[in-house]
C-alpha cells in the first residue's frame, strides 16, 4: 500500500534518517524543517500521515498538532509524534492535542512501519467515506455538518486475566461514564460481543492462558466486530507482537505500567474516530440509499458514479495517485433472459453484483451502469495489481455456477468480459473519457471471444501470468 509521509523535524540528520527508512519501504516522503513549513506542506501536498517532532523552536509539535486537528481540511490526517520525551504526561499532552500515537527516539523500525501501515489503512477508509459524503453534498442530497464527536458514555469491553489490572482499567474508564464490561478470557469475550455492541475493546497481550493476538484476529474476522477499535495492552518487550497486532487490524496500544490519564486519552481518541466514521457512514447511507443506488442490486447507480469518479479524478491530479476503471459486461445476458425469463436474469444480476463486492476492497467502488453493465473504481493500486484483481474477478464469475429459481434448471454458468483503463499522472481527464477508454477495451474483450479482460496499453490479460491472489483485507 503506497502512501505519502510528511516528516517534520528541525534537525536535518533526523529527517534524512526517517526519510531513508521510509523510502526503503517504498513510501513517498516529503519533509519540513519547522512547524510553519509543515502546515504549508500539508495544505499543498496532502500527506497521508505526518511524523512530527515534538521539540522544535518556534512552533513546537504540540502546537502544530493542535492546528492540524483544528482545521477541517486536514483534521483527518493521522499524526504520530516522534520524541525523546518519555514521561506519560507528555504523551497525554500530545494525545489531547490530537496525536494518534507516539514513537520514542531512537525510533524502533518495527514499531515505525507497523504504525504507518496501520494508520494509513484507517485514513484510506475515512477518506473514502469523506469523499462519499462530499459527493452527496455536491448532488444536493445532504448538507448537514456534524458537531464534534462526543467521547463519553461508550460501551467498552476489557479482556484481562489479572484482577488488579482489570479493576484499574474499569475504574479509570468509568471516569468518562463509560459502560465497561470486564472478562478474563477469549471465550467470555466472544460471548460478550455476541450479546452487546461495543465501541472499543481492550485486550491484554500478557494473559497466562490466552493468546491476545489470536483474539484480535478472531475479532477482526468477525463481521460484527471488524470495525470496532481494538486497544492492545502489553509490555515494552512485546513490541514485535504489538506490531503484528497492528498489522492484523488492531488500532492502538498502550505500554505497561499503564498511566491512567494516557489510557483515558487513547480511549477517547479511538471512540472519537469510531463515532466520526459511524456518523459519516450513517449520513451517507440514509441520504443516498434511495436516490443514488440501483434498486435491484443495491449498488451505486450511474448518477452517483459520475459525480464520485469526477471527484476522484480531480483529487488524484493533486495527490499524483492512480485510478483504475474496470468495465464489466455479462456475456450473452440477453440469451439468459430469453431462455430462462427475466426473473432469472434479475437473480443473475444480483449475484453478479455480490461477487464483485466480495472480490474488492471496502474502499473500492462498484456501480451498475444499467442493463448488464457494471463498473468498478479501484483507487491507488499499481497497474500490475489491478490486472491481478481483474483476472481474479473474471474467475469469480466464471468458475462458479449461478444458482437460479427455475422449474427445470437449478444453476447456470455465466462469464464476463472486462475492459480496463489505468489513469496515473494525467490531467483534465473527464468521467466520460475514463469510461469511454474502458469501454473501448471492453469492445476488444468481446471481439476476442469474451470471458477475458483487456487493459488499455497492455492488451489481453494473461490468465497464467496473473493468477488470482487472496483478497486483500484493508
Amino acid at each position: 500500500m503506497s502512501a505519502r509521509v510528511l516528516v517534520v523535524d528541525d534537525i536535518l540528520p533526523n529527517v534524512k534518517l526517517l526519510e531513508a527508512k521510509l523510502s526503503s519501504e517504498y513510501y513517498e516522503v516529503i519533509t519540513a524543517l519547522s512547524g510553519e513549513e509543515a502546515l504549508k506542506k500539508i495544505a499543498s501536498d496532502g500527506p497521508d500521515i505526518v511524523l512530527l517532532d515534538v521539540m522544535m523552536p518556534g512552533m513546537d509539535g504540540f502546537e502544530v498538532c493542535k492546528r492540524i486537528k483544528a482545521d477541517s481540511r486536514m483534521a483527518h490526517i493521522p499524526v504520530v509524534m516522534v520524541t525523546a520525551l518519555t514521561d506519560a504526561t507528555d504523551r497525554v499532552k500530545g494525545l489531547e492535542a490530537g496525536a494518534d500515537d507516539f514513537l520514542s527516539k531512537p525510533v524502533n523500525d518495527t514499531a515505525l512501519m507497523a504504525r504507518v501501515r496501520s494508520l494509513v489503512r484507517l485514513k484510506m477508509t475515512v477518506d473514502e467515506w469523506r469523499i462519499r459524503e462530499n459527493t452527496a453534498t455536491a448532488l444536493g442530497v445532504t448538507d448537514e455538518k456534524a458537531e464534534d464527536e462526543k467521547v463519553d458514555s461508550a460501551k467498552i469491553l476489557v479482556v484481562e486475566d489479572q484482577a488488579f489490572e482489570s479493576d484499574k482499567f474499569v475504574e479509570t474508564l468509568q471516569r468518562d461514564h463509560h459502560d465497561v464490561t470486564a472478562v478474563e478470557d477469549g471465550i467470555k469475550a466472544m460471548e460478550a460481543v455476541g450479546k452487546k455492541d461495543f465501541d472499543i475493546i481492550m485486550i491484554s497481550l500478557n494473559m497466562l492462558e490466552e493468546d491476545g493476538l489470536r483474539l484480535v484476529s478472531h475479532l477482526k474476522s468477525n463481521e460484527k466486530t471488524r470495525a470496532v477499535p481494538i486497544l492492545m495492552v502489553g509490555n515494552e518487550e512485546d513490541m514485535h507482537r504489538i506490531a503484528h497486532g497492528l498489522e492484523i487490524g488492531a488500532h492502538d496500544y498502550i505500554i505497561r505500567p499503564v498511566d491512567r490519564n494516557e489510557l483515558l486519552a487513547r480511549a477517547r481518541t479511538q471512540i472519537r474516530r469510531k463515532r466520526f466514521q459511524e456518523r459519516l457512514r450513517a449520513n451517507y447511507e440514509v441520504s443516498l440509499n434511495m436516490a443514488l443506488t440501483d434498486t435491484l442490486t443495491g449498488l451505486y447507480n450511474r448518477r452517483y458514479l459520475t459525480v464520485h469518479l469526477e471527484k476522484l479524478l480531480r483529487r488524484n491530479e493533486e495527490s499524483h495517485k492512480s485510478i483504475t476503471v474496470l468495465l464489466f459486461d455479462i456475456d450473452y445476458f440477453k440469451k439468459v433472459n430469453d431462455t430462462y425469463g427475466h426473473n432469472v436474469g434479475d437473480e443473475v444480476l444480483k449475484e453478479f453484483a455480490e461477487r464483485l463486492n466480495q472480490g474488492l476492497r471496502s474502499f473500492d467502488l462498484v456501480a451498475r451502469l444499467g442493463g448488464e453493465e457494471f463498473v468498478a473504481i479501484l483507487p491507488d493500486v499499481t497497474k500490475e495489481r489491478a490486472m491481478t484483481i481483474s483476472e481474479r474477478l473474471r474467475r469469480m464469475i466464471a468458475d462458479k455456477p449461478f444458482a437460479i429459481t427455475h422449474d427445470e434448471f437449478k444453476e447456470i454458468t455465466c462469464t464476463t468480459s472486462i475492459g480496463a483503463t489505468y489513469i496515473f499522472d494525467e490531467t483534465n481527464i473527464t468521467t466520460e473519457e475514463a469510461l469511454k477508454r474502458a469501454d473501448d477495451m471492453l469492445y476488444k474483450a468481446k471481439a476476442d471471444g469474451r470471458n477475458c479482460c483487456y487493459f488499455e496499453g497492455e492488451g489481453k490479460v494473461d490468465p497464467v501470468q496473473f493468477e488470482p491472489a487472496e483478497r486483500p483485507k484493508e
